[in-house]
C-alpha cells in the first residue's frame, strides 16, 4: 500500500525559491512540546535560509519550553520540515504567511534532542523498520467540543483563585441546561449523527475541514456530531504513517481551535468537560506492513481475521495499558471519562466489534486485508499524539518480541459482568486517577527504551504528578455539595 503522506521534501534552495515566487512574506515555525502543546516562532522570509533546512534556525530558548532545556544549556534549532508547507489562510494583512512543522535539535552539536516528541516518534519509525516493518499505518479519530463559552464563575468579593473557589459554567446553544434557549437542544448521549438545526456545528466542521483540505494538503474521511450534547464533534483524517499522522493531528487541533475562536466560539479538547455525558476520546487505529502486506491480517483466522503477530501485538497493549494511561490519558480529567456508562473503555480486554474492550478489531467487511487493523480506545485527546502513536507501537512490539499471548477475547458487555466474571475472564482495571497512572508508568517503562530517553521519562513523570498534587490540594465544588453539612 502506499504512503498517504506529503512526499519526499523539496530541497531548501527550491524551497525557498518557491516562497519567494509566491510572494510570501513570513514563515511560521512551530514544534510540539513533552506535553503535546503546538509552539511557534514567526520570521521574515528573508531570515530563512536555504542551508537552514538542513542545519536549523536558531530561534529556539529551550529553557523557555516545559520540559525542555536548562536556563544553561537553552540554545536550540528548528529544522523545519519543507513536506509539512501549509498556507496559514488567517490574518491576510499580515502579507502571505506559510508554516512549516519542525524537528528540534541541541544548539552547537545539532544532535536530535531527546525530548522532541516529533523526535521520538521518529526514532520509534526506525525501530519499526528494523524489526521488519517498513510501513505502520495510523488513525486517530478526534473528537472534541465547540462551546459558546466557558465562563469562569466570580468568587468572593470577585477574586478568582483557589483560596477563595471557584467554578465554571458553560454556555451552548445546544444543550439542554441553556437558559431560555430557542435553539433545539441535544439531550444527554442522543447526539450521535444528528442533523442540523439540532446539529449546530456542521458548517464550523465544513470549514474546518476545507482549511485542512485546501491549505494544508489533507485527506479527510468524514465529519459528524457525536454522541454528547453541547456541540460534541468528531473529525476523521484518512490514516497515514506514524509521524506525518502525528503531523495532521496537531494541524486539525490547530486548525480547529482558530476557527472557533473567529467565530467567537472555544474548541475544548478536555476529556470530561460535562457532568452525565460522554467524553471525548481518541481511538487510535493502527498496523504494521511489510513489503506492502498487511502483517496484521489472516484470512485463515477464523475469529477476526487477525494474524498471530496481531495477537501479540495486542498482547503487548494489554500488558503494558495501565502504564500507557500515563501517556494516552494524560490529565487528571481524563479519568472522569474513563468511568463505566459513556462508551469509554474502563477495562482491559480485547473483541472485535466491542465497543467495551479497551481494544477492539474493527470488523465492517470480511475478506479485506488492507482494511484489518487494532483499534486501541484508552486515548483521549488531550494526549501528546507523537509520544501516544510511539508509545503503543512500542508496547505492541514488545508483545510482538515477547510472543506474548492475549487472553481470549470477550465478546460481552464487559460493564455488566461481575468483578467474578471478569476475573475469570483475566480481565484487568485501568487506573483510576493520573496518579495510579503515573505509578504504574514508573513501575513499567522498560519496554520504551529504544525510543523514550530516561531524563524525558524522568521529565514527564515530574511534570504530571505536580499536576495530580495540584488538583488534591484543592477542595472540589462537589465536595460542598456533600459535606458542608458535616
Amino acid at each position: 500500500m502506499a504512503s498517504k503522506g506529503r512526499g519526499a521534501p523539496a530541497s531548501g534552495e527550491a524551497t525557498i525559491e518557491q516562497l519567494k515566487s509566491e510572494k510570501v512574506r513570513w514563515v511560521q515555525l512551530f514544534y510540539t512540546d513533552v506535553f503535546g502543546g503546538f509552539n511557534q516562532v514567526d520570521v521574515p522570509l528573508g531570515a530563512l535560509e536555504p542551508e537552514m533546512f538542513r542545519t536549523g534556525v536558531p530561534k529556539l530558548d529551550g529553557s523557555s519550553v516545559r520540559g525542555f532545556r536548562e536556563i544553561f544549556e537553552s540554545d536550540m534549532l528548528l529544522v523545519p520540515d519543507a513536506s509539512t508547507q501549509a498556507t496559514i489562510p488567517w490574518n491576510p494583512d499580515a502579507g502571505k504567511t506559510v508554516r512549516f512543522i519542525c524537528d528540534v535539535r541541541l544548539g552547537g552539536s545539532k544532535e536530535t534532542y531527546e525530548h522532541d516528541p516529533r523526535g521520538v516518534a521518529r526514532s520509534v519509525e526506525r525501530v519499526l523498520a528494523d524489526a521488519g516493518y517498513d510501513r505502520s499505518y495510523w488513525g486517530p479519530e478526534v473528537e472534541f467540543f465547540v462551546f459558546d463559552q466557558v465562563q469562569l464563575l466570580p468568587s468572593y468579593d470577585g477574586v478568582r483563585d483557589a483560596w477563595a473557589g471557584a467554578g465554571y459554567l458553560i454556555h451552548s446553544s445546544e444543550s439542554p441546561w441553556a437558559p431560555g434557549n430557542s435553539h433545539p437542544t441535544v439531550r444527554f448521549k442522543e447526539g450521535y449523527h444528528r442533523t442540523p438545526p439540532v446539529d449546530s456545528l456542521v458548517g464550523l466542521r465544513a470549514e474546518v475541514c476545507n482549511i485542512l483540505a485546501d491549505d494544508f494538503h489533507l485527506t479527510l474521511d468524514a465529519h459528524h456530531h457525536e454522541v454528547a450534547t453541547a456541540s460534541q464533534s468528531e473529525i476523521n483524517l484518512r490514516f497515514d504513517e506514524l509521524v506525518p499522522m502525528a503531523d495532521h493531528v496537531q494541524d486539525l487541533r490547530y486548525v480547529l481551535k482558530n476557527v472557533a475562536h473567529r467565530h467567537g466560539k472555544i474548541a475544548c479538547l478536555m476529556p470530561k468537560p460535562i457532568y452525565g455525558d460522554n467524553g471525548i476520546g481518541m481511538h487510535t487505529n493502527q498496523s504494521l506492513w511489510t513489503k506492502g502486506e498487511n502483517r496484521f491480517y489472516d484470512a485463515n483466522d477464523p475469529y477476526a481475521e487477525v494474524s498471530q503477530l496481531c495477537r501479540y501485538y495486542i498482547g503487548g497493549l494489554l500488558e503494558h495499558a495501565r502504564a500507557l494511561c500515563a501517556i494516552t490519558n494524560p490529565t487528571t480529567n481524563s479519568y472522569r471519562r474513563l468511568v463505566p456508562g459513556y462508551e469509554a473503555p474502563v477495562f482491559i480486554a480485547w473483541s472485535k466489534a466491542n465497543r467495551s474492550a479497551n481494544v477492539r478489531i474493527p470488523f465492517y467487511h470480511k475478506g479485506r486485508p488492507a482494511a484489518k487493523r487494532v483499534e486501541y480506545r484508552t486515548p483521549d485527546s488531550a494526549a501528546n499524539i507523537y509520544l501516544t502513536e510511539a508509545a503503543l507501537a512500542l508496547a505492541g512490539l514488545d508483545g510482538i518480541r515477547r510472543k506474548i499471548e492475549p487472553p481470549p477475547p470477550v465478546d460481552e458487555n464487559i460493564y455488566r459482568l461481575t468483578p467474578a466474571q471478569r476475573k475469570q475472564r483475566q480481565i484487568r482495571e485501568l487506573p483510576g486517577s493520573l496518579g495510579e497512572a503515573l505509578e504504574c508508568l514508573s513501575s513499567d517503562r522498560e519496554f520504551l527504551k529504544p525510543a523514550f530517553a530516561p531524563s524525558l521519562v524522568d521529565t514527564y513523570l515530574e511534570a504530571k504528578r505536580e499536576e495530580q498534587l495540584e488538583l488534591n490540594l484543592r477542595p472540589h465544588p462537589y465536595e460542598f455539595y456533600r459535606y458542608l453539612d458535616v
